[in-house]
Parts: C-alpha cells; sequence; structure tokens
C-alpha cells in the first residue's frame, strides 16, 4: 500500500510538474496576414508563419523555442485576455499595411488594452517592427507607446549591395542578452526611442537603438527594428562572421529568464 502511495504521489507530482512547466509562444496571424498566388493560382498564406520553410518563414526559431520546451501556436484573431490566456510569450512581426494586404487589420486601442492588461499579469511580448517603408507604423506605435517606446521613421544599418554587406553588422560580443553570438547581421532597420520605463537593450554602431525593453507590471515588453530572425537569415548561409542562428538561440532563452518564477 506504502509503495502504491508513493507512486501515485510521484505520477500526480509529475503531472503537476508539467502543467507548471507548460510553456507556450504564440505568434500573431491577425495584424500579419499577407497573401501571395500559390502554384495554383490561389491565395496562400505567406510571411512569418511557424510553418513556412521559405526563407520568409519562422520554421527555424520555431524550432529553437521547441528545443526550449516551448509550444507553438498561431493567433488568427484580434487578442483578448481570453485568448491569450496560457500564453507565456506573444510575437507580434511587421502589422501589415495596405501595400501587403488590401484590409489590414490595424491596431485599435482595445487591443492594446487587452495586451497590455495580459503583459502586466506577466506575459512576454515581442514586437518586431521593420524599415519604415516595410511596416504599418503609425498604429504599431499605439502599441509600443504603451511601454514608452517608439518605433522611428527611418532606416538604420542601410545594405545597398552584397559589397556593402558589413554595414548590417552589429557586434554583440560580451552583450547581456546574447552570450553566444559575438556578431549579428540585421539590415534596412528602423531605431526605436525610449523613455520613462523602456531602456535600450542593443544599440548599432552609430548609437541608435535597436532593440529596447521595458517592463509591466509583471511582465516584460521587446520591441525588436526588424522582422530579423526569419530563415533567411537563421539558415547558417551568413557568412561565418555573423551568427544569427546562435542570436536566435540567445534570444530565446533570454525571453524564457524573462518569465516569471512559478511559485
Amino acid at each position: 500500500m506504502k509503495l502504491f502511495y508513493r507512486y501515485g504521489l510521484g505520477c500526480v507530482l509529475s503531472l503537476v510538474s508539467l502543467t507548471v512547466n507548460a510553456q507556450t509562444v504564440t505568434l500573431d496571424y491577425y495584424f500579419n496576414h499577407e497573401t501571395h498566388k500559390s502554384k495554383t493560382g490561389e491565395p496562400e498564406r505567406f510571411h512569418y508563419l511557424w510553418e513556412e520553410k521559405a526563407n520568409t518563414g519562422y520554421s527555424i526559431l520555431g524550432e529553437v523555442f521547441k528545443k526550449q520546451g516551448f509550444g507553438l501556436k498561431a493567433l488568427e484573431t484580434a487578442p483578448t485576455t481570453s485568448n491569450l490566456k496560457g500564453t507565456s510569450i506573444y510575437i507580434i512581426v511587421d502589422p501589415d499595411s495596405k501595400k501587403e494586404n488590401p484590409n489590414p487589420k490595424y491596431i485599435q486601442p482595445t487591443d492594446v488594452t487587452n495586451i497590455a492588461a495580459w503583459v502586466k499579469q506577466g506575459g512576454v511580448l515581442v514586437m518586431l517592427a521593420n524599415d519604415s517603408a516595410n511596416v504599418e507604423l503609425p498604429h504599431f506605435n499605439r502599441l509600443a507607446a504603451a511601454f514608452d517606446m517608439r518605433f522611428n521613421d527611418d532606416m538604420q544599418n542601410h545594405v545597398i549591395d552584397d559589397a556593402h554587406f558589413a554595414d548590417g553588422g552589429v557586434d554583440t560580443k560580451g552583450h547581456p542578452l546574447f552570450k553566444t553570438a559575438s556578431k549579428i547581421f540585421m539590415k534596412d532597420v528602423c531605431s526605436i526611442t525610449t523613455t520613462g520605463n523602456a531602456k535600450p537593450l542593443l544599440k548599432n554602431g552609430t548609437g541608435a537603438t535597436i532593440i529596447a525593453t521595458a517592463k509591466h507590471g509583471k511582465g516584460t515588453v521587446v520591441a525588436i527594428s526588424d522582422p530579423w530572425l526569419y530563415d533567411e537569415y537563421v539558415n547558417g548561409r551568413l557568412p561565418a562572421e555573423y551568427e544569427n542562428d546562435k542570436a536566435a538561440f540567445d534570444l530565446v532563452v533570454w525571453l524564457k529568464q524573462q518569465m516569471p518564477k512559478a511559485k
């Protein structure tokens, strides 16, 4: 009987442990909803999707998250306190402009309220922008402003062609976020202005902030000035000095560390 009790108790504790350690990273598919014609001529979703293995997808980053114990989820609807429940990390990348989607879903005040409330309770929000020609900044900045940040209408790290490839390089050796990556590649990005509670986390060679962070209640917000870690730039094909594949690992580990510890 004692042996059975101990075995049964051990199973219960294991199940509790699994529940406590369960973690989900949710990628927005609502504000970013681009399509192109498939081989059959039908509209097909593409750009920054977990399941997308082309250069424009996030399949490799998704694998990094999975190796760190995360389950992957996509959110096809506007964020609410209900559908964000159970999400540990929420990623919004490159919200659509009318150039990318004839009927873009702009971030609305209600969305800002819902997301901010979720962050305040311990959520980790990742905002991935782009240079201003390729992202809808006015509404995205409504969300950023809730955390004392702003994506600027400019372009940093502009890379004209392969002869100027180094213009997209950023030194990260010894950086507290990048424990294994010494140099990253991040081209054609916007800068980020921080005030109040927000702080720069990474600056480029000219001193412009390209990654920023802020605490909000129990949660954390990270703003990155480019979609950056999609498959094209983490597949190991960059020149060897650029370690975006290692940076993807470093970022995921760092994001995991920002999650509130279970009590």
